[in-house]
């Protein structure tokens, strides 16, 4: 304790140079953590969307990720009723969601074009949340009828290629099960966007049954399990693949390859920038304290003709780096909280990233763990330029230090 108070005297001993270098470990702290909040938030942003586009557990017929479909629900699943009634019954479940995946024809009076489509129950649009944006009109009707009164929801790059609007009827064709072609015309219930223009230019949902009655089929393509915590995906994973030994289980991260993209870009990027500040640190520690050592070289000289060994010496200089570290990694930590509270008030809305159309707001998630890891790491490289400085002087005979001018 004595060596730590006598440490912090001597860094008040010149107190324009010491702030300005805990300033500049404040600075690396903040952009440090600021950073990586914002990158913790779009992680978990990316990994909620994806979550919410496909499942925390998607169960299928074994090959169906991996086999391209000779003709519609060829993997398909049957008895899936049993499956998801299962599924429900547990209190980690959120939903159990099947869904058809389909493409074809769609056409009316003035144009036809090629859609992609899901065969899906009312549901999903809960699930969908924030993901789906109505453009115009409702999602589909919560009825058993829909299957005989079918109803459509169109992407909204695909209504405008159509000239469709809501109301209007269109007809979807594909080919069946058994390799003929089926017609069903649909009314036009809403017009949706999910933000990615090249989605929006073929994608369209109806509901599960009408899917199945185009089709001919009362397969599905996959059931997807979503839960409420995230956190519990691999548990769940692990029991779900040891029930169904006939099925295939898929976690939702092996279909989440844009998660993946933006996480390797993103991880690459910030330990790069953190390479930097971690270096810009050291160097600007290590010159205060070498400044520190220059001046106070006759004092070393007397520690040292007073009996104090060298390692007494270039600890007393460690100290300071360290005081000086943890000083500023405190003072950052508490801004990086400030700004991290501060923008969930303040409401602030990014421009849409490249190949999207919808723009997303700014937070920074503060991780505590994070911020420990950062205070402990800005705070040990301020301890090593203490000793990278000190130990040239410590090293300098006691006439020659006592010398110096």
């Amino acid at each position: 304790m004595r060596w730590i108070k006598l440490a912090w005297y001597n860094v008040l001993r010149n107190r324009r140079r010491s702030i300005l270098t805990i300033l500049m470990t404040a600075i690396a702290t903040i952009a440090l953590q600021v950073s990586g909040g914002f990158g913790l938030f779009t992680y978990q942003s990316l990994e909620e969307m994806a979550i919410r586009d496909t499942g925390n557990v998607i169960l299928s017929t074994r090959g169906y990720f991996d086999t391209e479909e000779d003709f519609p629900l060829q993997l398909g699943m049957s008895g899936y009723h049993e499956l998801q009634q299962q599924y429900l019954i547990d209190d980690e479940v959120k939903a159990v969601l099947p869904r058809v995946h389909f493409s074809g024809l769609i056409a009316n009076d003035d144009k036809s074009n090629i859609f992609i489509g899901q065969g899906v129950e009312t549901g999903e649009f809960q699930v969908k949340g924030p993901t789906m944006l109505m453009k115009e009109g409702h999602t589909l009707s919560d009825r058993h009828s829909s299957a005989a009164d079918p109803e459509i929801m169109l992407a909204e790059g695909l209504a405008r290629n159509m000239k469709a609007s809501v109301g209007d009827i269109v007809t979807l064709m594909s080919t069946t099960t058994e390799g003929a072609l089926n017609a069903i015309d649909f009314q036009v219930k809403g017009i949706f966007s999910t933000g990615v223009p090249e989605l929006d230019k073929r994608q369209l949902y109806t509901s599960l049954e009408s899917a199945q009655s185009l089709l001919e089929s009362d397969k599905v393509s996959t059931l997807s399990i979503l839960l409420y915590e995230s956190s519990l995906t691999k548990a769940k994973l692990k029991l779900v693949q040891g029930q169904q030994p006939n099925l295939e289980a898929t976690p939702w991260w092996d279909l989440a390859f844009y998660y993946h993209k933006v996480k390797d870009l993103y991880n690459n990027i910030f330990s790069l920038l953190g390479g930097i500040i971690v270096l810009m640190v050291f160097l600007t520690i290590s010159n205060t304290m070498s400044m520190s050592v220059i001046e106070r070289t006759r004092e070393i000289g007397t520690l040292a003709a007073m009996g104090s060994f060298r390692y007494e010496i270039v600890r007393n200089f460690i100290l300071e780096g360290f005081l000086m570290g943890l000083a500023g990694t405190l003072l950052g930590t508490s801004f990086s909280l400030l700004v991290s509270g501060g923008l969930l008030i303040a409401e602030i809305e990014l421009p849409p990233p490249p190949g999207s159309t919808m723009g997303y707001p700014l937070y920074v998630n503060f991780s505590p763990v994070m911020a420990a890891i950062t205070a402990i790491v800005l705070t040990v490289i301020c301890a090593a330029a203490g000793w990278f400085a000190a130990r040239k002087g410590a090293r300098k005979t006691i006439t020659g230090a006592l010398s110096h001018v």
